[in-house]
């Protein structure tokens, strides 16, 4: 018997949890979401009462989209024996040579080409993909319909917005995102970004502060 936690029950969560039970449902699995910002009721446990459930194996899917609140959660998993596992819509693609770390979600119609290193806890929400000879980070985030283009190499903790675009580096010289940084939505990425730079609008240049 075991019992999967989908930590994080807002909209991002509510999204993953059927992806949890056509994966990894069946009659000896409990699936239920942990948030300790709205526990309370019989749909939404504390992460406390998650690990009190009498099951003896314990999981989770961390469905954050803030990357450092699922970096602060893998953690409290790992140290209380909870098996992070991966998440994969039926339809999500992966091509040759990709590597992925744990705790991956890929959501419906993304697509991982080929020659491809990602990371620990990567999100891909619905049709976004990573094309040719990418190496992206740890706990890096494509929200809807992301094009990352080929040889683009994306740091730790990245968040890359709805629809933006990003440019195809070359191999001797890929375009390169840094740390933390955000892409805004629809934002066309043709330079390199600086860790912690917010960058929108087309051709992408740094958020002016109001």
């Amino acid at each position: 018997m075991r019992c999967i936690a989908v930590y994080g029950a807002s909209g991002f969560g509510r999204e993953v949890m059927p992806l949890v039970r056509l994966q990894h449902g069946d009659r000896d699995t409990a699936i239920v979401f942990v948030d300790d910002g709205v526990a309370g009721s019989e749909q939404v446990l504390s992460f406390d009462a998650f690990l009190a459930r009498p099951e003896p194996q314990k999981q989770a899917v961390i469905a954050i989209a803030n990357s450092a609140v699922r970096e602060k959660l893998a953690t409290r998993c790992a140290e209380n024996g909870v098996e992070i596992i991966d998440v994969r819509a039926s339809n999500a693609c992966s091509l040759d040579n990709v590597e992925i770390g744990d705790g991956s979600i890929l959501c419906g119609f993304t697509h991982l080409t080929s020659d491809v290193r990602i990371g620990r806890h990567f999100h891909a929400n619905i049709y976004a993909y990573v094309a040719h000879d990418c190496v992206i980070g740890d706990y890096v985030t494509f929200a809807p319909g992301v094009k990352c283009n080929g040889n683009v190499h994306i740091d730790d903790h990245a968040y890359i917005g709805t629809g933006a675009i990003l440019k195809q580096g070359m191999p001797d010289k890929p375009l390169k995102i840094g740390r933390g940084a955000v892409i805004g939505m629809g934002a066309v990425v043709t330079k390199d970004v600086a860790p912690g730079e917010t960058v929108i609008g087309n051709p992408a240049r740094p958020m002016q502060p109001r």
